[in-house]
């Protein structure tokens, strides 16, 4: 049989961008945790550094709503997985029609929005304590009690789904002959039903751990005053990013993979000792020296090389130094810095061409010679000479007759403004 070109190329390329998508966030995010840029970036590369997890242990506010959050998710999962395991045993215990009812009110809250859900939280334990008279300061108007009550308003409807998907396939005659053999209802539940029950309880106290870190919607508006790891993130990137965001991304995914290591080499281990005697394949003489390699699996041997792994990393960065990097980084910035400026600066402008001095007039005021302390000999003034025929002439203030005409003039009319008209007439 002939096997077409291209089958298993196209399955292939359809993983590989599937798990590009998935991981290759994160994969970013790790290397700029460990990038000195002051942005989170991969290129340009500046130096390795660690200290941006050192800014992230000084930073207070972060650290305080790291705490809370961790508060509020233990106080999610001792109130959420009782509510939702109450709620998945009394779904598998109900007729159809009934059960489709409850079912419905059970999984509304995952359809209302998490803004909704907040205000309504706010708003409705605040008329209560309203009501009851009590103060700011009691515990209905605690930010840290609001934002409880309303991630497990939805939290507890995520658990009832991963209890539903395991109970389906209890077998209840286990409980029905525990009874019979004279266990009480309490002893049944604890002894049957609970131990069948435990795999889906460690995954709905993880799924519900995590919906309450992540959580904002909900959470912005019930905790008041207060402060979570997502509310505080969301106000960094508010004002701004640097790699100690990276830093939290890096020690999240760490803390993931060592959890998940521990707990796949204990499953193993469990699955491998519960094996009954009959179906164990005894080992070929050729594999005996695997043995030792198989001893190396036990969870207490992972985890103490977890340990070491995860304290050495922890000691290496510590001891590593990077500002003499970072100090010749700086340097060379500051140089193209200083020539992008002179490359982007004006050209100066021509020398203005050399001009003899002004010379100012001798009769100026302004005069160089004024400067000295004899002064110059001023030219006597020219006598001023009246204007011929003048009413204001000097000569017309005297009471005279009037001049005879020049030979060959008709005389001058007589003017009403002449000085002799002052005379007193005749």
């Amino acid at each position: 049989m002939t096997r077409k070109t291209g089958t298993g190329l196209i399955p292939g390329l359809y993983l590989l961008l599937f798990f590009a998508y998935l991981f290759g966030p994160l994969i970013i995010m790790v290397i700029t945790a460990f990038n000195s840029s002051q942005f989170p970036r991969i290129r340009p590369w500046e130096c390795f550094t660690t200290g941006w997890f050192a800014k992230l242990a000084a930073d207070d506010k972060l650290l305080a709503g790291i705490g809370s959050s961790l508060v509020i998710g233990i106080g999610v999962i001792a109130v959420a997985i009782p509510v939702g395991l109450a709620a998945a045993i009394l779904l598998s215990q109900v007729g159809p029609r009934l059960r489709s009812a409850l079912y419905t009110i059970f999984i509304a809250p995952i359809l209302v929005p998490g803004v909704v859900i907040g205000l309504s939280t706010l708003i409705f334990w605040g008329r209560i304590a309203g009501f009851l008279g009590l103060s700011y300061k009691s515990f209905l108007y605690d930010g840290t009690f609001l934002t409880i009550l309303g991630q497990v308003t939805f939290i507890a409807a995520y658990s009832m789904l991963v209890f539903l998907s395991r109970i389906q396939r209890f077998d209840p005659t286990l409980t029905e002959a525990a009874l019979d053999m004279g266990a009480t209802p309490t002893q049944a539940f604890c002894k049957v039903l609970l131990p069948f029950m435990a795999p889906a309880i460690g995954s709905a106290t993880v799924l519900a751990f995590l919906a309450s870190l992540e959580n904002y919607n909900t959470t912005v508006f019930t905790i008041v005053s207060g402060s979570t790891f997502t509310t505080v993130l969301a106000s960094k990137v508010r004002y701004g990013l640097d790699p100690s965001i990276s830093a939290v991304a890096v020690i999240i995914i760490g803390a993931t993979l060592v959890a998940a290591i521990l707990y796949e080499s204990w499953r193993r281990d469990k699955a491998r000792r519960l094996l009954p005697a009959g179906r164990r394949v005894p080992a070929a003489p050729a594999d005996l020296w695997l043995a030792p390699v198989r001893r190396l699996t036990h969870p207490a041997f992972v985890g103490a090389m977890l340990a070491v792994v995860v304290g050495g990393s922890i000691w290496a960065g510590s001891r590593h130094d990077s500002s003499a990097c970072e100090a010749q980084i700086m340097e060379n910035k500051r140089a193209l810095q200083q020539q992008f400026m002179q490359q982007q600066a004006p050209a100066s402008p021509p020398p203005a061409a050399t001009t003899a001095p002004v010379q100012a007039p001798a009769s100026s005021v302004f005069a160089p010679s004024n400067l000295f302390s004899s002064p110059a000999p001023e030219p006597a003034p020219a006598p001023a000479q009246a204007p011929a025929n003048g009413a204001f002439a000097p000569s017309g203030l005297a009471p005279s007759s009037e001049a005879p005409a020049p030979a060959g003039q008709q005389p001058a009319p007589a003017s009403p403004f002449a000085p002799s008209n002052l005379a007193p007439s005749q």
